[in-house]
């Protein structure tokens, strides 16, 4: 199993930071992780949104490839849907040469109301989109000569220069609903997920009926994990930017409900952040001393597939210095346990 780390770079009002001093930070701390033996970093996207989640991954790939060595760097996820597949796909490449082949491509086919509303697309038309975008980069990255006749990208003769140095790039794809799942599983692509229900059964099937072998691909799952010295200095110190966090996506899941519950978010019954420790959401939060979170991902493991374990700890506004200590308490006291799992 390998430990990712994921970064949306959420910079809120109540807890702003300068820009430039909040990015150097995170991006000094995704330099730490590097030395702490993390496997990953995990970028992602939103737009629009009151704490500055950031919008643009792909560039802050390049950004951290000049920054590091050694750590892959991937996107958790990229919104298809609003990427020229073509502009996408030369980014992805200038990614992957910065960082000298530690490039992954996650990408996703968003959800909220919001986002598509304001960039002036049907939302009916993402997974059409999802897919679409995905056929033809992944024909950019590894073909030459491309002429593509789609349905909202048209292509003609088109040869990406340069090349990327992986061949192919690894793709992934963020699903949580029935069709999501399928589609990739027929596009050939690892899994990323999250909290809700688990589409790991829904996707093996599906790569089983296509003839693909289950074993050849990866899944990702996505937690909120925070390691202090005690369970109780943990949740004093998280519970607020957990909150900050779930309240986010209780509203846009809630009006999306794409998936089984999410309607349900809306009427949640925590009134106030001290809530979350005591509500039944805290079985799916890693949060405690590394003894607990060590215990929690054991039984995690035991009944979950995952060959990538990525953890959100940077949790919107929270101190870097407080993030960066509960990621060295996992790096040093809970990850040895799992690795070569």
């Amino acid at each position: 199993m390998r430990f990712g780390v994921m970064h949306d770079f959420r910079n809120p009002q109540r807890w702003h930071v300068p820009s430039p001093t909040f990015y150097e930070s995170m991006i000094k701390q995704v330099v730490a992780m590097e030395h702490m033996g993390y496997d990953h970093v995990w970028l992602t996207e939103h737009h629009f949104t009151e704490d500055a989640y950031n919008p643009v991954p792909l560039a802050m790939a390049c950004a951290l490839a000049a920054r590091t060595k050694k750590i892959r760097i991937g996107t958790f996820v990229m919104l298809m849907p609003f990427m020229h597949p073509v502009r996408a796909a030369e980014e992805v490449t200038l990614a992957d040469i910065l960082s000298n082949g530690r490039f992954d491509l996650g990408v996703g086919q968003g959800y909220t109301h919001e986002e598509f509303d304001a960039f002036c697309q049907k939302r009916s038309e993402r997974g059409a989109r999802l897919e679409e975008g995905v056929t033809l980069m992944k024909k950019l990255l590894t073909e030459e000569n491309v002429s593509f006749d789609g349905r909202f990208t048209q292509v003609k003769n088109a040869t990406l220069m340069p090349r990327p140095v992986q061949q192919p790039v690894p793709i992934w794809i963020g699903a949580r609903g029935p069709k999501a799942i399928r589609r990739a599983a027929a596009l050939g692509a690892n899994l990323m997920t999250t909290l809700g229900p688990d589409p790991v059964p829904e996707y093996m099937a599906a790569l089983k009926e296509l003839g693909r072998d289950p074993a050849q691909f990866k899944v990702a799952q996505l937690r909120m994990v925070y390691v202090a010295d005690s369970d109780d200095q943990a949740w004093e110190e998280a519970q607020h930017h957990l909150w900050h966090v779930f309240d986010y996506y209780r509203g846009v899941l809630s009006s999306s409900a794409d998936v089984e519950g999410d309607a349900a978010l809306a009427d949640w019954p925590m009134k106030r952040a001290e809530d979350l420790r005591y509500s039944p959401m805290a079985a799916d939060l890693f949060v405690g001393s590394a003894k607990t979170v060590a215990d929690k991902l054991q039984k995690f493991v035991s009944g979950t597939v995952c060959t990538d374990f990525i953890m959100s700890t940077h949790l919107a506004g929270i101190a870097v210095a407080k993030s960066t200590r509960s990621l060295e308490l996992f790096a040093r006291e809970v990850m040895p346990g799992f690795r070569g799992r």
